[in-house]
């Protein structure tokens, strides 16, 4: 009898040298979650399908966020040749529409991945994206109606509805080379941020015109969406009980590290995309060379590919928060540098400095949200709720078109670099109040913790 009262342990040693050597099927936890590498049938690490279904993602990507960072030129040619009845505050109401929308029916759009449309999302999104593109090319010059329905509604709703469901479905593929693979499509946006300026500003200002230009960055981004959808599978069943983001958002609530990570990224993006706005029409307006201006994009984002390559290795080295405080601070900073923005050298010492550090900010976000998640199965759900917070009203439908009315038809550049530069900064300063914060309850959870690290014990 003494011998059968004996506690248990719940891991003895036996079992956890089993579950190190292949994860046997007597393990309860490679049953539940059927992610055992020792059966690749179970779950097969990329393969042809995995690997098509990322470049497909690349693909999406390089067609949405790509082009959605690229509306500068659209608000440049407006403003001086197609629009030039509205005021700039009105023209950069357009792509702050479409931005707000990828944001915002993004969070509709991960809920219904979740339910398993998957295919109805993409195929839906890629279809309205095309159709959009092609009725923006029938818009008439000075009809500002006809655009903002066709560029600033139906190509924001298609992002939308596009964006999270192709990053969401790289899971179903991937598990040790996941983190890999989602840098790889990552870049996509950067890259198509570098291509289409290029593509727009040729084809709109060249021979061609607006109507015929247009037609043609729509056939392309056609041509590639229908690659991406016929590349694109997936492989998983969708879960049972989809994640709650009403119980999600109440948890939300109560974390003050995140509520102030939130806080923080909403001042912090007011200023955030005015130079992704107006910095081509600021290098035109101020007499630089306009076949260099139409380049300047092109440095911005080429500066920013890089600074979303090396973050990772930058935070490893100084940790997640940190780094989001220091660039945060170098974006508000080189914010207030563009009133000094006069002559083709200042044109690239900003484009270069300023698209790395708003880079590095970009891609740590997703990091800094997993960072200040204590459950990751609620990880999905906080970054729509986060996403959809940051895309809010006052970002992008008061952010940059304030900016374009203090900016006023007299081109006044230094009021809204100074509107744009302290709402940064207060960013910045939320961002370390966060930091303490986080700390600080880590601290507390430290000396909650008991000291030793002994296997719990339960009777039977």
């Amino acid at each position: 009898m003494a011998a059968e009262s004996e506690p248990r342990t719940v891991h003895t040693e036996e079992t956890s040298l089993q579950e190190e050597k292949g994860c046997p099927e007597t393990s309860e936890i490679c049953q539940v979650t059927k992610d055992c590498p020792s059966n690749p049938h179970e779950f097969v690490e990329g393969g042809l399908t995995g690997w098509a279904t990322a470049f497909g993602a690349f693909l999406v990507q390089f067609c949405g966020v790509g082009y959605t960072a690229s509306f500068g030129v659209y608000q440049d040619f407006y403003t001086q040749h197609y629009l030039i009845n509205e005021t700039s505050s009105a023209i950069s109401w357009i792509g702050s529409t479409s931005a707000f929308l990828l944001l915002s029916v993004g969070l509709m759009s991960g809920s219904l991945h979740d339910r398993g449309y998957f295919y109805h999302l993409m195929i839906t999104g890629s279809l309205l994206q095309s159709l959009s593109l092609f009725l923006l090319s029938l818009s008439k010059p000075n009809q500002y109606y006809q655009i903002f329905f066709s560029q600033g509604l139906g190509l924001g709703i298609s992002f939308g509805l596009t964006c999270i469901p192709s990053m969401a479905v790289i899971p179903h593929h991937f598990r040790r080379r996941r983190t890999l693979v989602m840098t790889f499509i990552a870049i996509g946006a950067s890259l198509g941020a570098i291509i289409h300026p290029i593509m727009l500003n040729n084809l709109l200002n060249g021979p061609l015109g607006f109507a015929n230009g247009v037609r043609v960055s729509a056939g392309l981004i056609s041509f590639f969406l229908l690659t991406a959808c016929l590349c694109m599978r997936t492989r998983l069943d969708p879960p049972a009980t989809p994640v709650n983001y009403i119980v999600a958002s109440r948890k939300c609530v109560r974390d003050v590290p995140f509520v102030l990570m939130m806080t923080a990224g909403f001042l912090f993006q007011i200023g955030f995309y005015y130079p992704l706005f107006f910095f081509q029409l600021d290098s035109i307006k101020h007499g630089i060379s306009v076949d260099f201006s139409f380049y300047s994009l092109v440095i911005l984002n080429g500066s920013n590919c890089l600074g979303r390559f090396t973050s990772g290795f930058i935070a490893s080295f100084t940790g997640v928060p940190e780094l989001m405080i220091m660039s945060s601070f170098s974006c508000g900073v080189l914010i207030f540098g563009m009133i000094g923005l006069s002559s083709l050298a200042s044109v690239v010492v900003l484009g270069v400095v300023y698209g790395y550090v708003a880079g590095v900010c970009n891609a740590l976000g997703t990091p800094l949200i997993a960072l200040l998640t204590p459950d990751l199965s609620e990880l999905g759900a906080r970054m729509g709720i986060c996403l959809f917070a940051l895309g809010g009203y006052y970002d992008y439908f008061n952010g940059t078109p304030i900016c374009g009315a203090l900016l006023t038809t007299n081109y006044i550049w230094w009021i809204p670099s100074v509107f744009s530069g302290i709402g940064s900064l207060a960013g910045t300063m939320l961002f370390t109040i966060m930091r303490y914060k986080f700390l600080r309850k880590q601290r507390v959870q430290m000396d909650v913790l008991p000291l030793d690290n002994q296997a719990v014990e339960v009777e039977p």
